[in-house]
């Protein structure tokens, strides 16, 4: 009697044909069991993807945790001195910081424990490029903890080499030159150039060279990612065209895990990296191990969400020519596309009275989306928009996953601490906030180790403390008269806020150039 196999989906095949090549290139198998100790975990919180971890009890009365990673597991089971080759096809369990709640991810990837350093990377990395060139057309951007620690060393440790770390994560120019405040304008200059460094890696290694000249372990970490490149180059370049390999030094990682090579993989039409990976060491050392490791990982359940939202190819290549912008309604929306039409990005229309929502104009090659202000970076975070324009305030309430690239100086006003006036707070009670900055608020609060009741509202936040209902609130104030008015004043100042350019994260990947020459327009008319 014969059968028939039902249709794989892409994932599935995508996974087998992996399995395939790895085990082609001497890798074994690993099976992880679906529990692991919890303290495994606990210990090594900043090497995981989220702090979130699922645990249970076990019938021993010891802690157990369904599987967030499978490389600790695979650390933790090497024997120190031990070359490994090992790949996976695992399922992990993690929140999801969209929705809040648990998901069950879908992960092909591979570790090379113990192998010869540049020989061990140049291996590792040819096989994250022959496996975005299974998936589809890609990029996959290196990075070097090196490079990066070696130019941030004038900062220091403290608050100031953090606030670098965050500007050069988002690619932000004014967060840099906020970050370097005090340093010599030679250094500033470079700091800056760093966070905006991006692109084909020949091309972008040049300007890097120009950057690190004077930092010996710059050019060091430089002449690595150089002399690695070369050795890929020859191995497999003409196998793959259809997967770029660029230089970007926005990708970071742990230090206290992480040492040299990192990178990341992007496919497109999807909003996010599918491939993350690099050299862990220092997380071997922290297992009394000698001997060094590197690894990625190819997050398959990616292959299965819809990409941008066209249903052909033919769709998707035209997507693919336009840059999408999600502009938001309102008055903030129209001085906004004033600067876009003044930096060449005119398109017909938008400022006409309409219900019209999309906007699109070919001689220029741009797509305007009218949204509401609060979801302009929801848009770009999916990718359903390459960028936008949003106000600070809604980045920090989000905490979309986006690249920060301009301060438009528009919209300019602060989330504050607003009260009656002469309010006399009671340190013995909990503070009622009423807010709908909620994350904001509960994290100005938990920095100063003040126990709060967060009062969740939408609109007519003064009304509150007038009310009863809240003794204050964390709103916006821009000029004030709205809190003297209702016999309101200014408590304490949070955060200054404005309009900011973002950027989907994929989409710098493929459309960099046009997006990076749009922001320099745009900074040109501050």
């Amino acid at each position: 009697m014969g059968f028939t196999l039902p249709a794989l989906r892409r994932e599935e095949k995508v996974a087998l044909q992996l399995r395939a090549l790895f085990e082609q290139k001497g890798y074994a198998l690993y099976r992880m069991g679906s529990f692991e100790e919890y303290d495994l975990y606990m210990q090594n919180k900043p090497f995981l993807a989220g702090e979130d971890i699922i645990t249970f009890t076990g019938v021993d009365g010891r802690l157990k945790a369904l599987k967030p990673d499978v490389t600790l597991s695979i650390v933790k089971n090497t024997q120190a001195g031990e070359q490994r080759r090992a790949y996976y096809n695992e399922n992990v369990f993690r929140r999801s910081r969209q929705t809040g709640e648990y998901r069950e991810i879908n992960q092909i990837g591979l570790e090379f424990i113990g192998g010869d350093g540049r020989s061990a990377e140049a291996e590792v990395l040819g096989l994250a490029v022959q496996s975005l060139s299974v998936v589809g057309e890609g990029a996959l951007d290196l990075s070097h903890m090196g490079f990066i620690e070696a130019m941030l060393a004038p900062l220091g440790t403290g608050p100031k080499r953090e606030l670098a770390l965050q500007a050069l994560r988002d690619k932000s120019a004014h967060g840099m030159r906020q970050a370097a405040t005090g340093l010599p304008a030679k250094t500033i200059h470079n700091l800056v150039a760093l966070g905006t460094l991006s692109g084909p890696f020949v091309q972008a290694l040049q300007v890097a060279k120009n950057l690190a000249l004077g930092v010996p372990g710059a050019v060091r970490a430089l002449d690595e990612l150089e002399s690695l490149y070369e050795k890929l180059e020859k191995a497999i370049a003409k196998e793959t065209p259809q997967v770029a390999v660029r230089l970007d030094f926005s990708i970071l990682n742990d230090v206290n895990y992480y040492n040299g090579l990192i990178f990341q993989g992007y496919l497109r039409g999807v909003p996010r990296a599918i491939l993350s990976g690099g050299r862990y060491d220092n997380l071997l050392h922290r297992f009394d191990k000698p001997q060094g490791a590197m690894g990625f990982a190819l997050y398959l359940d990616e292959l299965e969400r819809p990409t941008n939202g066209p249903d052909t190819e033919a769709d998707l290549a035209a997507n693919n020519r336009y840059l999408n912008i999600a502009l938001p309604k309102g008055r903030l929306g129209n001085k906004v596309y004033k600067m876009f039409e003044q930096a060449g990005c005119a398109c017909g229309g938008i400022l006409e009275e309409s219900r019209k929502l999309v906007f699109e104009d070919e001689s220029n090659k741009v797509r305007y989306f009218l949204v509401k202000p609060s979801d302009v970076d929801i848009y770009v975070e999916h990718g359903a928009a390459d960028i936008g324009v949003v106000g600070k305030d809604v980045l920090l309430e989000s905490g979309a996953d986006v690249l920060e690239l301009l301060d438009l100086q528009l919209g300019k006003c602060r989330i504050a601490v607003a009260g009656r006036v002469g309010f006399a707070e009671d340190p013995a009670l909990p503070l009622r906030v009423a807010t709908k900055y909620e994350q904001v608020a509960r994290r100005y609060y938990a920095e100063r180790n003040r126990e709060v009741e967060i009062i969740k509202l939408h609109g007519s936040i003064e009304l509150a403390p007038l009310l009863g209902l809240s003794d204050v609130i964390v709103d916006i104030v821009e000029t004030g008269t709205t809190l003297v008015e209702n016999n309101l004043e200014v408590l304490a100042d949070i955060v200054p806020s404005s309009a900011r350019l973002i950027a989907n994260r994929a989409a710098w990947r493929f459309k960099g150039a046009t997006i990076q020459a749009l922001a320099e327009r745009l900074g040109e008319q501050l």
